[in-house]
């Protein structure tokens, strides 16, 4: 089976509109994407906003009648934006999904596996992971940079904070690396369930990872905490990360575009020696020792 494809470049504001009346009519999904490089990093609370110039993209059936669709868009939104109809032919969309994600490397010994591949290096550490809702594959480069620093520094027998843990890759990749017990933290029971299951595909012992809700009091000062979220909660959530590491323990901060790099660290340096910014693409991973 094939299926047709109705694209149209717009407007945030015109997306919006058009994007309702697609689901109105007899559209099998509708997709908006940045139509001009411009990505929104860091989105204000409680908002959900589009780009300025955006590509919306609705698939149909090789049944449907696009023209027919086009006339009640017109009639209902006007004149409507610049639109092109493609073909979209048949394919394995399941394995073409799979064939996206190979094993990455991460420093010297560490690897992310999807489950449907095999090893590269049997001998390395390998995390097996799959894509799945929660955020955190090993893709991204702020995850990127967290986990080559895990590589480059083993948390050998250590205490170890996932602060908004996602899939749990950082927590996961610190007890393949050596850590006594880690806490994956989220503020999402989706971000929960996904870290106690991968846990489970990757034989972790059940004592070792604890999965928190932030609300929830942690036992003792940990040696190393890992934050892969945004800039402006990690500015608010500073003092209450130095009271969860012990002294001569180090923090990881990631999620930090270049531009916010010196706010984030000053907002750390009353508790912490904060160490050279190291970056990959736009962002920055930031590196500090607790003070005495």
């Amino acid at each position: 089976m094939s299926w047709q494809q109705l694209t149209f470049s717009t407007t945030a504001q015109a997306a919006e509109r058009l994007n309702e009346l697609l689901l109105e009519t007899e559209a099998l999904a509708v997709t908006l994407q940045d139509a001009a490089d411009e990505p929104i990093f860091e989105p204000a609370l409680g908002t959900t906003p589009l780009w300025g110039q955006t590509e919306l993209v609705a698939l149909f059936s090789a049944e449907e009648d696009l023209q027919q669709i086009i006339q009640q868009l017109q009639a209902a939104f006007g004149q409507l934006p610049p639109y092109h109809i493609s073909q979209v032919a048949e394919q394995n969309w399941e394995r073409a999904w799979m064939d996206e994600f190979k094993p990455m490397q991460f420093g010297k010994r560490l690897w992310i596996c999807p489950s449907w591949c095999e090893p590269v290096d049997p001998s390395a550490v390998n995390l097996l992971l799959d894509p799945g809702l929660a955020f955190g594959t090993g893709t991204h480069p702020t995850t990127r940079l967290c986990l080559e620093w895990l590589d480059a520094n083993p948390p050998i027998d250590s205490q170890v904070i996932d602060y908004g843990c996602g899939s749990g890759v950082l927590a996961l990749a610190a007890l393949k690396l050596g850590a006594k017990i880690t806490y994956a933290i989220d503020n999402d029971p989706q971000a929960l369930l996904a870290t106690e299951d991968n846990a489970k595909r990757n034989q972790i012992n059940p004592w070792q990872l604890k999965t928190l809700s932030p609300d929830q009091p942690i036992a003792a000062p940990v040696d190393v905490l890992l934050a892969n979220i945004l800039a402006q909660p990690l500015i608010e959530l500073a003092e209450k990360f130095a009271s969860l590491i012990k002294p001569q323990g180090t923090i990881i901060l990631s999620g930090i575009l270049q531009e916010q790099a010196d706010k984030v660290s000053q907002a750390y340096q009353p508790w912490f020696t904060m160490q050279m910014v190291t970056q990959s693409d736009e962002w920055v991973r930031l590196v500090g020792i607790r003070k005495d």
